[in-house]
């Protein structure tokens, strides 16, 4: 159904396991909405999808109370929020006081209601998508928010070789989109013993000191505005046990952390402004870091 992003498949699945939210960015047409619903229709869980409008307001998320004539009060009415995959299309389309609705229940996984707590269904996760080519109408996230993304994934355009698998498929009549057929292969109880399994992987001290020296050499390099938060050394921590559960160890190696440094921190840090007229990136700076750090052996 998605031919070719085996490295997206691979993060998606380690955003899963590590119990992270995902913010997928790329232009028109890269399958980032139907990566997305794949993704959820392999869990046997609760799924919502929310399009994101200048016009959405915090209750068309997280939910309203209502008045209940019958019983002379208010009762809450959950928004489509409380699901355990929550799909949202573009999320910077909507202005920053509905973006801000969303900073609790992705941090604490609970919405506060009239000062009621709701928790939302567990396990939780939120996948967003974003273009970041058109500019109007779209709305910079904030930092705050930005920070609460276990991973930035950037979905880019296929291969030449890519592409021809997918116009044959198209033309043979395979083209379309049966999510129907998809089947779900693991139920809520049995993310919840994976996740176990990831938090018990095996991490060496050393590797921990490499972690923290990695993201806080994002603090005093001198081509960034904004460095990385210490949310930042936990989410590397957490997706490194992941991958490297995923891929079949029970340990972390340097190698797992170097390949998602740039998916964690890509997102959490802000060039200076000489750097970006230089048409430098952040993932030219998350190398440039790696590079300067000694490796744990």
């Amino acid at each position: 159904m998605i031919v070719g992003q085996q490295a997206l498949a691979e993060l998606l699945l380690t955003a899963i396991l590590a119990d992270g939210h995902v913010l997928l960015e790329g232009v028109p047409g890269v399958a980032k909405t139907l990566t997305a619903k794949l993704l959820a229709r392999t869990l046997e869980v609760p799924f919502s999808r929310l399009q994101f409008t200048p016009d959405l307001m915090p209750s068309d998320v997280l939910g309203t109370s209502v008045f209940r004539p019958n019983k002379a009060e208010f009762e809450f009415r959950p928004g489509p929020i409380f699901a355990s995959i929550v799909l949202i299309d573009e999320i910077n389309r909507a202005p920053a006081k509905t973006q801000s609705a969303l900073f609790e229940v992705m941090e604490e996984r609970q919405v506060t209601q009239d000062g009621t707590r709701y928790t939302v269904p567990e396990p939780f996760m939120v996948l967003a998508t974003q273009n970041p080519i058109e500019q109007e109408g779209t709305y910079r996230l904030p930092e705050a928010q930005l920070d609460r993304f276990l991973f930035k994934l950037n979905v880019g355009y296929p291969t030449v070789d890519e592409e021809i698998a997918i116009l044959q498929g198209h033309h043979a009549g395979f083209g379309g989109t049966p999510l129907e057929a998809v089947r779900a292969v693991l139920t809520a109880a049995d993310l919840r013993g994976l996740r176990e399994q990831v938090r018990r992987q095996h991490v060496e001290p050393k590797l921990l000191e490499y972690i923290a020296r990695v993201v806080g050499q994002t603090r005093a390099h001198k081509g960034l505005y904004l460095g990385a938060s210490p949310r930042a050394s936990l989410a590397l921590l957490n997706g490194a046990k992941a991958l490297a559960a995923l891929r079949g160890r029970d340990f972390v190696t340097p190698e797992d952390i170097q390949y998602l440094a740039a998916p964690v921190l890509r997102h959490r840090i802000q060039l200076t402004p000489e750097r970006e007229m230089e048409g430098h990136t952040a993932d030219d700076i998350v190398k440039q870091i790696l590079q300067q750090i000694e490796v744990p052996r």
